[in-house]
């Protein structure tokens, strides 16, 4: 069985409990040293063969499948595993070879970000979508043209960018294109190896974003996230507005504590009747 484990951002104690399992069974273990931390590797066995992949093309990995067709093989990825992952090559092998496989979902560095500088990504009224996306970069050829920085800048939202630390005055002219939803103050979080022990959080807009990014100095492991859902909420949700009704919640006044009892306390009346 190969599992393809989400390893979290970057803090150990981020992989799910799922992934923790399969690491702490694996014979096997594929990680790459450039994105993941090796305190993760703590939780699988000593006896676990460990395989550096941060040097390895995708024939030396699959090598390793074919090497150990009976073993319990964890392939770790940074953040999730769906996202930037190149993972589906890997499945695709699996699936010709027949080859147990599963896919265990992890925290992304988006997720993460999120919760560092304690902000919800999907505000009423400011932002009701997040994307992830890139810049073009070494790989121009793989990005589809509609689904560039400018195309998403134009709709708005919340945008979550990845893989872009070394083309900082591109993107922001990307983020400023003419129809563009952002403006120069429009704000943006700029976060480095997050969750690591050397996290960088640098609050900055659109209009400062090019100086900021170059200003950390940082080539890689960085993340941008733009959009209004940073200045945090400016309207109340409609989910728990007394006024707001939905399957389990009648609508009440504003101020009162009745409400419908959960269906574990109207099992627990039931017993009593």
């Amino acid at each position: 069985m190969i599992s393809f484990i989400g390893a979290g951002p970057g803090s150990p104690d981020l992989i799910t409990l799922r992934g923790k399992e399969r690491l702490e069974a694996a014979e096997v273990v594929i990680w790459a040293s450039s994105l993941v931390p090796e305190a993760l590797l703590d939780y699988a066995p000593e006896t676990a063969k460990r395989y550096d992949s941060a040097t390895m093309t995708l024939e030396d990995v699959l090598a390793i499948y074919a090497a150990h067709p009976d073993a319990r093989i964890v392939r770790l990825h940074s953040g999730d595993p769906s996202v930037y992952g190149a993972m589906q090559e890997q499945i695709d092998y699996c699936l010709e070879h027949e080859l147990a496989f599963e896919i265990v979902p992890g925290v992304t560095s988006v997720a993460a970000t999120a919760a560092i500088i304690g902000r919800e990504l999907t505000i009423p009224k400011l932002s009701q979508s997040v994307v992830f996306t890139r810049m073009p970069g070494k790989t121009s050829a793989s990005m589809p043209e509609r689904e560039s920085v400018s195309a998403y800048a134009r709709i708005g939202g919340t945008i979550g960018i990845f893989l872009s630390a070394a083309h900082p005055a591109e993107l922001q002219r990307a983020l400023l294109c003419e129809g563009s939803a952002f403006h120069e103050l429009t704000p943006a979080v700029v976060v480095i190896r997050a969750t690591w022990p050397d996290e960088e959080v640098h609050w900055t807009s659109v209009g400062e974003l090019a100086q900021t990014i170059r200003g950390t100095g940082a080539r890689r492991t960085l993340l941008v996230i733009v959009g209004e859902a940073l200045t945090g909420a400016v309207q109340r949700s409609h989910l728990y507005s007394p006024a707001y009704a939905h399957i389990f919640r009648h609508r009440s006044q504003p101020g009162s504590t009745k409400g419908r009892p959960t269906a574990a306390a109207r099992r627990r009346d039931d017993s009593l009747r």
